[in-house]
């Protein structure tokens, strides 16, 4: 008896676990149709300015604009966008992973937001100028706008020459992939475009001065947008498969408690029957 007991006491566990991860996918499917909401909005926007600074890029005014002119490289910046908590598949791994690749041979210097990406580099041995930890919603549009002020500072100073932005992209619930793209200095248009046709006031030059800063802006605002919402996917995939885990391991167990009980009853039947068969024979 003392069997069915501990079986009965690990369903129990086991159920309890159950319903944490219900509730933990249900948070999780929440904030998904919240953060892709998010991003659907902000990608038109950032894809516009990009279009924007990119066309601009081909006008010999432009070329030699510190925005736009080639350094030799020495420095390397990495903004890294990871999570503060686990529990999101191979969401966190993935893009430290891309990011550590990409960084091999480089002097870099890393600015990570998220717990599990500062711990990742950390034991790395790599060289972390900032790191950001527990960024609520409500923090990413300006923490954003704080972040590319603070990135295109150390560009501009030259303490870095180029800033690269590390994030996962969201393509569907199922699909997030890790990229790494280059924020500075930013590359020209490579298409054909009627550039010459466009008339910038006062000048080409204090336009770049003043479009630049939002485009890195909205650019980095766009990757927390599209690193968030793959989180919120691979958590909600994650606890979906844990959930379908917890119904299997209960299933398991509910069988082993009934294959016991049921070798318990016949085990007292069989004692029973043979009790009375024994006083017949006495009578």
């Amino acid at each position: 008896m003392s069997s069915t007991r501990n079986i009965k006491q690990r369903i129990e566990n086991v159920e309890s676990v159950e319903q944490l991860i219900k509730a933990m996918d249900m948070v999780a499917s929440t904030k998904l149709i919240k953060s892709r909401s998010q991003l659907e909005g902000v990608r038109p926007i950032y894809n516009a300015l990009k279009n924007i600074v990119e066309i601009i890029g081909k006008h010999e005014e432009a070329k030699d604009h510190v925005y736009y002119q080639e350094r030799e490289v020495k420095n390397s910046l990495y903004i890294i966008l990871t999570s503060d908590k686990g529990l999101s598949g191979g969401y966190n791994t993935n893009i430290s992973y891309k990011a550590l690749e990409h960084m091999e041979g480089k002097n870099e210097k890393l600015l990570v937001v998220g717990f599990k990406g500062n711990d990742f580099f950390q034991k790395h041995g790599k060289n972390i100028l900032k790191s950001v930890i527990d960024v609520s919603d409500t923090q990413v549009y300006y923490g954003s706008e704080s972040l590319a002020k603070w990135s295109t500072e150390k560009f501009l100073s030259g303490e870095v020459d180029e800033v690269f932005v590390c994030y996962t992209d969201f393509i569907n619930v199922l699909n997030y992939e890790p990229i790494v793209e280059r924020m500075l200095p930013i590359s020209p248009w490579s298409g054909e475009s009627e550039e010459s046709e466009i008339k910038y006031e006062p000048d080409i030059v204090v336009f770049i001065d003043e479009m630049v800063p939002l485009y890195l802006h909205m650019n980095l605002f766009r990757a927390f947008s599209e690193a968030h919402t793959s989180e919120n996917a691979a958590r909600m995939v994650s606890m979906d498969a844990a959930g379908k885990n917890a119904e299997e391991v209960i299933e398991d167990l509910m069988r082993q408690y009934n294959r016991i009980r049921q070798a318990a009853i016949t085990s007292e039947i069989t004692e029973i029957v043979g009790s009375r068969s024994v006083m017949n024979k006495e009578e």
